[in-house]
This record gives C-alpha cells, sequence and structure tokens, in this order.
C-alpha cells in the first residue's frame, strides 16, 4: 500500500520526501492529483489503439507503440503538475497556467479526435461506402463509355464485313457478256422460214443436254443463294450474340462462359461450316454453268456446221461468210469466258483477303473490348477491398457529414464540438483541478525551499561581486593566476564573514536571552523556588544549545586541504 501510495505520488509531480512530511490529508489530495494524470493516460492508450487498429491490424505494433503514446502524455501531464506554482503573481500564474494550458488543449485534441471518431464509427462508415459507391459509379461510367467506343468501331467492321460479304455472294450470280437470247436466224443468213426452222431443231437437238443440266445447275444456284444469304445473316446475329456474352450484356458473367461456349459450339461453328460448304458448292456450280454454256455453244457451232454441210447448193460466198462470222462469234465467247473467270477468280480472291483483313481486325476490337471489361471488372474489385480505415479518409467522411446540414449535419456538428470538449476536459482535468486547488503544506514546503535556493543564489552572486571589487583594488591580483589558492582565498574569506555573522547573531540571542531572564528573575518571589529551578534549567539547556551550534558550525567549516 506504501509503495502505490508513493507511485501516485510520483505520478502527481510531488517529492516523496517533503510529501511524507505533510499531514496524511495533504497526501491524499497528491495521491487524487496523480490519479487524475491515470486518466488522460488510459485515454490516450485507447486513442492511439484505435488510431493504429486503422492502419494495421497487428497487435504487436499496436499496443507497444499505443502504450508509448500514453506514457509520453503521462509524461507531459507530470511535467505540468510538476512545473506549476501556486505562490506566484496572478500575471505570472495565469501566463504560467495559460501556456501549460495550450499545450493540454493540443494533447487533449489529439486524444480527443481519434475517440469521437470511434463514437462515430458506424456513420462515419455509412459516409465512407456512400463515397465509394459514387466513386465506383463514376469508374464505371468512365469504361462504359470507354467500352461503347470500342463497340462503335466493332459496329463499323462488322457491317464493313457485311458489305465484303454481299459482294462475295454477288460474284457467284455474274452473267457473261454475250448474245444467250440470240435469234438463231441470224446464224446463217438467207435462210428460207423452213430451213430456219429446221436449223433451229438442229441446234435444239444439239444443245438438249447441255440446256437441261444448265437449267438444273440455275435451279440449284437459286435454291443455296437465298440459303446462304440467310446463313449469313444466322451467322452474324448469331456473332453479335455471342459477343454480348463475352462482354456480360446478358448473362452478368463476363468472358467466354457457358453460354458463350454454348452458342460457338452449337451456333457459330456449324453455321461457318455451313456457309464454307454453301459457298464451295455455289463456286462449284458457277464454274459448271460456265462450262455448261460453252459447251451448249459448242454444241450450237457444230449443229450449225451440220446444217451448212447440207446446205451444198448456198452460194460459197455465203457459206465462206457464215464461217467466217461462226468462228469469230466462238472466239469472242471464249476469250470473254476466259476473261471472266479469271476477274471473278481474282475478285474473290480480293474480298477474302478484305473480309479475312476485317475478321482479324474485328477479334483484335473484340479482345480490347475484353480487356476493357477486365479492367473494369480490376479497378471495381480493388475499390470494393480498399478498407479506407485511415484517419484522413476518416475525418474527411466526419466533416463531409458535418456539411449535411438538411441531413442531421448540424447535430452531429454540435454532438462533435460537445464530446470534443469534453474530451479535452477530462485530458486537462490534472492541470485544472491543481489550477483551483488551494495551496497545502507541501507547496508551502516547496515554495519555502525554492526561496531559500533563490535567496542564496542571491547572496552568491553579490558576495561574488563584492569579492571581486576588493580583489580588484587589492594586492591579490596575483593570486587569481593559481585557482586552487584562489579557491581557498574565496573559501577562508567567505567562512571568515559567515562565523563573523553567526557570532554576531549568537551575541545578539544571548544578550536578548539574558536580559529576559533577568526580568523574569525578579518577578520571581521567594517562595517560588520551583519557578525559580525552572529558569536556571532553562538557562543551562539555553546555553548548552547555544555551546552546541557553534561546535557545529566551526567543525562543518574546516579548512580545505592542502592550503
Amino acid at each position: 500500500m506504501h509503495s502505490m501510495k508513493r507511485a501516485f505520488f510520483w505520478l502527481s509531480g510531488a517529492g516523496t520526501e517533503t510529501l511524507e512530511k505533510c499531514p496524511a490529508w495533504e497526501q491524499r489530495k497528491y495521491v487524487a492529483f496523480g490519479a487524475t494524470v491515470l486518466v488522460p493516460c488510459a485515454f490516450a492508450f485507447i486513442a492511439c489503439a484505435y488510431a493504429l487498429s486503422t492502419l494495421t491490424d497487428n497487435a504487436r505494433v499496436i499496443y507497444p507503440v499505443a502504450a508509448v503514446w500514453a506514457f509520453i502524455i503521462l509524461t507531459i501531464d507530470r511535467a505540468l503538475l510538476a512545473g506549476y506554482r501556486p505562490y506566484m503573481s496572478l500575471v505570472r500564474k495565469l501566463s504560467q497556467f495559460s501556456l501549460r494550458l495550450v499545450v493540454a488543449v493540443l494533447m487533449g485534441i489529439t486524444i480527443a479526435h481519434p475517440l469521437v471518431l470511434l463514437l462515430f464509427r458506424d456513420t462515419v462508415s455509412s459516409v465512407i461506402e456512400k463515397d465509394r459507391a459514387a466513386e465506383i459509379e463514376v469508374v464505371r461510367g468512365g469504361f462504359q463509355t470507354e467500352k461503347e467506343k470500342v463497340r462503335g468501331q466493332i459496329t463499323t467492321l462488322e457491317t464493313a464485313i457485311a458489305e465484303q460479304r454481299t459482294k462475295w455472294n454477288e460474284s457467284f450470280q455474274a452473267k457473261f457478256i454475250l448474245q444467250e437470247n440470240e435469234d438463231a436466224s441470224s446464224a446463217i443468213p438467207g435462210l428460207t422460214a423452213e430451213q430456219q426452222t429446221e436449223l433451229k431443231a438442229a441446234i435444239d437437238e444439239a444443245t438438249a443436254p447441255f440446256r437441261e443440266r444448265l437449267a438444273v445447275v440455275e435451279k440449284q444456284s437459286d435454291e443455296y443463294n437465298p440459303q446462304y444469304a440467310k446463313l449469313q445473316t444466322e451467322l452474324g446475329f448469331w456473332q453479335a450474340e455471342f459477343e454480348r456474352e463475352l462482354n456480360g450484356q446478358r448473362s452478368g458473367m463476363r468472358g467466354e462462359g457457358p453460354r458463350a461456349r454454348s452458342i460457338r459450339a452449337d451456333q457459330l461453328e456449324p453455321r461457318r461450316e455451313e456457309s464454307k460448304r454453301l459457298g464451295g458448292l455455289l463456286e462449284h456450280l458457277t464454274a459448271e454453268k460456265s462450262t455448261l454454256q460453252t459447251q451448249a455453244r459448242q454444241a450450237e457451232a457444230g449443229a450449225i456446221k451440220l446444217f451448212e454441210t447440207k446446205l451444198a447448193e448456198i452460194a460459197a460466198a455465203n457459206k465462206a461468210e457464215a464461217d467466217r462470222v461462226a468462228g469469230l462469234k466462238q472466239k469472242v465467247e471464249n476469250d470473254q469466258a476466259e476473261q471472266f473467270v479469271t476477274q471473278q477468280n481474282s475478285l474473290r480472291d480480293t474480298i477474302k483477303q478484305q473480309i479475312d483483313t476485317r475478321l482479324a481486325e474485328l477479334n483484335r476490337v473484340q479482345g480490347e473490348l475484353a480487356a476493357v471489361a477486365t479492367e473494369e471488372t480490376d479497378r471495381l474489385a480493388a475499390l470494393r477491398a480498399e478498407p479506407r480505415r485511415d484517419i484522413l479518409t476518416q475525418t474527411l467522411a466526419l466533416h463531409a457529414l458535418f456539411q449535411a446540414g438538411n441531413e442531421g449535419g448540424q447535430f452531429a456538428f454540435y454532438t462533435y464540438i460537445v464530446l470534443t470538449l469534453l474530451f479535452m476536459l477530462v485530458d486537462t482535468i490534472p492541470l485544472i483541478v491543481k489550477f483551483f486547488t488551494k495551496p497545502g503544506p507541501y507547496d508551502t514546503l516547496v515554495d519555502r525551499d525554492e526561496l531559500t535556493f533563490d535567496t542564496e543564489h542571491r547572496a552568491f552572486r553579490q558576495s561574488r561581486t563584492r569579492y571581486m571589487d576588493q580583489l580588484a583594488s587589492g594586492n591579490l591580483i596575483a593570486v587569481t593566476r593559481n585557482q586552487r589558492l584562489e579557491n581557498a582565498l574565496v573559501d577562508g574569506v567567505e567562512h571568515t564573514r559567515a562565523a563573523r555573522e553567526f557570532l554576531d547573531s549568537l551575541v545578539e540571542m544571548e544578550k536578548a536571552f539574558a536580559e529576559k531572564m533577568k526580568l523574569e528573575e525578579q518577578n520571581i518571589g521567594v517562595a517560588e523556588s520551583d519557578k525559580r529551578a525552572a529558569l536556571e534549567a532553562i538557562k543551562k539547556r539555553f546555553y548548552q544549545d547555544l555551546n552546541h551550534r557553534m561546535e557545529v558550525f566551526f567543525s562543518s567549516r574546516q579548512a580545505p586541504e592542502g592550503v
């Protein structure tokens, strides 16, 4: 119990030896002072621990640092109490209290602010989460703009690819630049109506197999072209659906999920294979059509040639002219067919290269869209994962709450002010209690000791000045060249002066005592022997005490060694 009391004495900034000379009630007062120092220390530990908990969850860091901070607050409060002196002028007392109050208020705010944040933790957390949601919406809007830009590029590329595919389809529907509907009567001029009918029948008989097959090929082409166009339309639709699945616009899952894989496996790949098959088939039919038309024309030429042989009675000039015209026509038709096939093949190769280039560009842009979606997901996940528990973020959120006047912000602000003032009052309570407490015996003893030391210091300064003045006017200036001699001389002079003053005070005391005793002896009657004996005992005790003082004084004033 005694050691605990000494600990509270130490906390109050008081000297244990001096307090033990004071009454018990004075000691209890300083025990209470020490207990008030522990209050802001405990608040400092809680506030620092909470502030550190917003930065780290490591208990090995939080509690040691909080303990150090609490010890710092304890030391500062103890220094403020130890440096306060009640026996001063009012101006100095107020200036000293004001300075220490400023320090105490600053320390109080430092301690009170984290505690207020702790009390408003739920409200501050809701404001922080609201700000986080607003920031997430801003980030999401920025990424949405970027994705819309990429989607615009995708739409442009898809339109260009569709146009090239249309040109590819049209290349299978082209016609030769020939006179396919030419009248048979013009093959050989000068024929009669009967000869023309016979010639037409021969031509029809010779070209019948090719015309039938050509009709079949044209029928198949007419059937396959709408199928191919429809397949291209469906392929474009499912390609768009597949891209929306990748972007998460339908299922909400970004990347190639189950539905995206299903679309690719069940819709895109079969249609791509079917499109490839129909394209090859149309290309084959076009080539076959060209071949049949050439063979039909050759058969027609052969029929005409056979018919011309039968017409021997026709003049040689007409026959020669007919042969020349037929040969020239055949040559032109063959040249046109070859040029057409070459041109169409070259055109299809060009269109295929353009389609492949735009498909590669489309894949790249789709990759950019997927990268933007991934970046958006990562950014939003990072925003949601941010702890936002640091003191600055919570303080800004608290101030934002104060500014929301129509949503209870003023009430929160007034509550914050009241709690802050309350915590500041608790943190500065040791100094306030000390200031408004009446000075007691301990303060009197401390003030007496300080006054004694101040007086002795002033006396030493005066004596030193007087000694130096005498030294400068005397013949002992050379003594100052030897520090030991100077110290001995100064000590001897001071001892001599002190002894003289001491003896003068004893003589004055003895004279006053003798006069007092003489007056008392004169007032004692003859029958008052007991009183006279008491006076004799007092006189004996006085002179014994006087002699003891002289012995103690001169025994403690020994000359220094070596002098």
